[in-house]
């Protein structure tokens, strides 16, 4: 009735657009609901913003009038770096057109009780604070508050979710035999097939609920990669060939009723006929996606149990946050942040790596060009590996087009599982597993010169400069790990950076 009463509000204050402010957990559930549920009538179309780069934030921004939208900011544990600075620019915007005074009635705050975004949020003025159950790890949380008060925001009917929901919940309780709870039969099938060496779980989403893999790669990734053990999922991957596909993968293919693609279909049929396990899960409609929530929540603390780690822990995301606080710390006092020296530097890009991974390159034939060093890197991705593509850029069509051609290439090349992610935002996600994870991945960074900077209100570091420690954050707590790393820095025109490091991929994969 609460979450009711707040949408009936909501809608009362005419709002054209509403923003999700939040990392991880905090986003990527709203953004599944906010790209599988069509806008509703006289409620706000709901955003998702997480994201550090600068041309990011500025296009989310142009696309939005700041005096008529309402702000989530949502955070677990409140002291999260990006919904943080997120926060205090939007803030700032707001002020500017409405006044510092009005400012509070177009922030709401979704927290853990006590938190410091909770006082944060009590001292500015906010409008609403909704306390998140902090027995619930982020991941899980898209059925609390963190998912729900969104869902609200924008009109879904979250009475109609959880009545859906429960059922799945039911059907999952200690009192349904293992054979007949789909939660568990899931988790079992997650677990011993990873166990048996086919941990790269392969999502595929179809066209009604294209976002979903990017919530449940979080949760499996998050959950289960620690301890050098987990399952690597894999999202957003095109069906290809059986041919392309190792002994490594274990499919999930979920779609809504009535949805049929028949290429698909006989693609799918192909890998059955080839020996890959696949799991087919068909949803009533996309009003019963939190039944799916629920039973991937489940099967996956189950898959964790069978595998042997603790699913409720993240045990390797916090290194990478400090590293980056102690990199934005030096640069709010020195105005710079540390000098680095590039392995390699043309005009178009710089390359960097540790000692050890610079020896290894070295030996694998790494000299002159951008394509020596990328084939000395590649050719390091065996049978049973990964290839993660890690790009702090601008989460756009554009540039999710540039990076699903770079990886196709490297799997149909390599015959490897493939990940083509946005920082920093993967860092709050799979990042858990490519750090605490198997030792399987290959790993290519990818940062660029911002075109525009933005600053963050009250501090010297700018978000391109927050952007830039998290990508350097991330890289050395990589190779700290031992684990196979290289970071191209690609300078001037991104597209066009983009673009020369496409071909050069080609060229490294092509001259083998």
């Amino acid at each position: 009735a609460d979450y009711e009463d707040f949408a009936r509000r909501v809608k009362g204050q005419n709002f054209t657009d509403a923003v999700v402010l939040g990392m991880g957990g905090s986003s990527l559930g709203p953004e599944v609901l906010a790209q599988t549920f069509a806008k509703k009538p006289g409620f706000p179309k709901l955003h998702v913003l997480d994201s550090t780069d600068p041309a990011q934030v500025r296009k989310l921004q142009a696309s939005i009038d700041v005096a008529k939208t309402l702000f989530i900011v949502s955070s677990k544990s409140g002291g999260t770096t990006e919904p943080n600075v997120m926060k205090d620019y939007f803030f700032a915007r707001v002020s500017e057109a409405i006044g510092a005074d009005k400012a509070g009635h177009r922030f709401i705050a979704v927290t853990d009780p006590g938190s410091s975004l909770e006082k944060a949020a009590i001292r500015q003025g906010f409008a609403r604070v909704f306390r998140g159950d902090p027995t619930i790890g982020g991941r899980y949380s898209v059925l609390s508050p963190f998912g729900l008060v969104p869902a609200a925001t924008a009109g879904i009917d979250v009475r109609s979710l959880i009545t859906h929901t429960l059922s799945m919940v039911r059907s999952c309780g200690p009192d349904v035999p293992p054979n007949e709870n789909p939660g568990v039969q899931l988790g079992l099938a997650m677990g011993l097939a990873g166990v048996e060496g086919r941990d790269k779980v392969t999502i595929l989403s179809s066209r009604k609920i294209a976002d979903f893999g990017a919530w449940a790669e979080q949760l499996i990734a998050e959950s289960t990669g620690k301890e050098g053990k987990g399952l690597i999922p894999i999202e957003g991957e095109p069906l290809g060939d059986p041919t392309v596909y190792g002994h490594d993968r274990f499919f999930i293919d979920i779609r809504t009723e009535g949805e049929n693609d028949h290429a698909h279909d006989e693609k799918l049929s192909a890998l059955e006929k080839a020996g890959h396990p696949v799991v087919r899960i068909v949803m009533k409609s996309i009003d019963h996606i939190g039944q799916e929530f629920f039973r991937f929540e489940m099967a996956t603390a189950v898959a964790g149990a069978i595998i042997g780690i603790n699913p409720f822990n993240q045990p390797d995301v916090e290194d990478a946050k400090v590293k980056t606080r102690e990199l934005t710390a030096a640069f709010e006092k020195s105005g710079t942040l540390p000098a680095e020296q590039p392995v390699m530097s043309t005009a178009q890009a710089d390359l960097y790596t540790d000692e050890k991974n610079l020896a290894a390159l070295r030996k694998a034939g790494a000299y002159g060009d951008l394509g020596s060093w990328l084939k000395a890197h590649l050719s390091r991705a065996d049978a049973d590996d990964y290839f993660a593509l890690l790009a702090y850029v601008e989460r756009d069509a554009a540039h999710i087009e540039a990076l699903q051609q770079m990886r196709l290439q490297v799997r149909d090349s390599r015959h490897v599982a493939t990940c083509a992610e946005f920082g920093p935002r993967f860092l709050h996600s799979t990042g858990q597993a490519y750090k605490g994870g198997p030792d399987s991945g290959v790993f290519l960074q990818i940062t660029s010169d911002d075109a525009k900077d933005l600053p963050v209100p009250g501090q010297k570091a700018s978000f391109g400069v927050i952007k830039a420690a998290q990508a350097r954050g991330d890289f050395e707590v990589l190779t700290e790990r031992g684990r196979r790393a290289l970071r191209v820095h690609l300078k001037g025109d991104l597209k066009a950076g983009l673009k020369s490091l496409d071909v050069a991929i080609t060229d490294a994969l092509t001259h083998r």
